[in-house]
């Protein structure tokens, strides 16, 4: 009897040591009911096992020693002809905030900026430094104006600027929504109130450098976020005026200057398109700018800057994007050098690929 018992001890001993080698070997658990649930929805499927058919690189010295060589050998170039590009860009930059302030007025300048009876008209005269081919780009530059302040941002009503149905929508735009008698104002929001109302033109000699304001903004912005059908109303009706007025008879798509301040800038230090000059200057040319200096500044202590610029086929001068290009390019080829040094002086010796998970054939694992 106890022959027996040990008979079918053994016989269940190896039946389910048999169950287990097959449960090992199928690519499916026994709780993955292979009808109702989708083969690669299982626990134990190549997809949730990360066995799909990839490139797995092993990443050998010369592997790795060449792809940094060939990175650094192609962005060391790059930065090399974005930063020449960079610098055939000619700027010319006047700040004019503290110096179109009437001698009298520099101890108060807020009270000048806020007193609608003084002149606001000044005179600057610019030196060109070098030959600036057209078209030359004209930019006003603020600094210290936090246009990503987050009431600032929402103040404002994207449905409103496109649809004349939805003029009474003026959600979200407090402070700047309704006048005192509770009539909607179009556009609302502060971004639309405080818009940028410095005005610039320039003379060289007897000659009228006349400034193109068409096509400054986004086309996609014009056409998409700013209707045709839309006209101001009840804007900058109240007491307190914030910056430019709009012309009523002119639909906001064609108000460039608003759609191109209404995009808001990212840091507080940034530059708008206020328009083009399509005259090619000479270098030591003067050229007279007269401005009226309106936009009030002074109270929270930002600065105002006029900015002249040409344009090559990597846009305007920034060296940022050349100095990155030559930092990870150099950077890339340092470490090749250094990584074959170390391959040369202290040689580790590569263990078989072959008994890497996904070489290995699944019965024997």
């Amino acid at each position: 009897m106890s022959s027996h018992a040990a008979g079918t001890s053994n016989g269940g001993s190896v039946d389910a040591a048999a169950a287990g080698a097959a449960r090992r070997n199928t690519r499916m658990p026994k709780y993955c009911n292979p009808i109702l649930t989708p083969k690669f929805l299982c626990t134990d499927s190549k997809f949730t096992q990360q066995e799909l058919p990839a490139c797995k690189p092993i990443l050998t010295p010369k592997w790795v020693v060449s792809v940094f060589f060939i990175v650094g050998v192609i962005f060391v170039p790059i930065g090399v002809v974005s930063l020449l590009a960079a610098r055939d860009v000619v700027e010319i930059i006047d700040r004019y905030d503290e110096a179109c302030v009437p001698v009298n007025m520099t101890d108060n300048k807020l009270a000048y900026i806020q007193n609608e009876t003084i002149s606001k008209e000044c005179i600057r005269n610019l030196t060109v430094t070098k030959d600036m081919k057209q078209p030359i780009f004209v930019y006003y530059e603020l600094d210290n104006f936090y246009q990503n302040h987050r009431r600032y941002v929402k103040s404002r009503n994207d449905a409103q600027l496109r649809d004349k149905r939805k003029a009474n929508q003026t959600s979200a735009c407090e402070p700047e929504k309704t006048t005192a008698n509770g009539q909607p104002i179009v556009p609302c929001g502060l971004i639309a109130w405080s818009l940028f109302n410095d005005t610039y033109s320039f003379t060289r000699g007897n000659e009228n450098l006349t400034v193109d304001k068409k096509d400054i903004s986004w086309k996609s912005d014009r056409e998409h976020k700013f209707g045709k059908d839309v006209f101001p109303s009840n804007f900058q009706n109240g007491a307190l005026k914030g910056g430019a007025t709009l012309d009523p008879s002119i639909p906001l798509s064609e108000q460039e200057d608003l759609i191109v301040w209404m995009r808001t800038a990212a840091l507080p230090t940034f530059r708008k398109l206020y328009g083009r000059i399509y005259f090619d200057l000479k270098e030591n040319d003067t050229i007279t700018v007269r401005l009226r200096n309106n936009y009030n500044t002074y109270s929270f202590g930002g600065k105002k800057k006029l900015v002249l610029s040409t344009a090559t086929w990597l846009g305007g001068k920034n060296d940022f994007l050349g100095f990155a290009y030559l930092i990870v390019g150099g950077l890339c080829i340092f470490l090749a050098f250094a990584f074959t040094l170390l391959y040369f002086i202290k040689p580790r010796k590569l263990g078989d690929h072959n008994y890497l998970s996904w070489n290995r054939h699944p019965a024997g694992r």
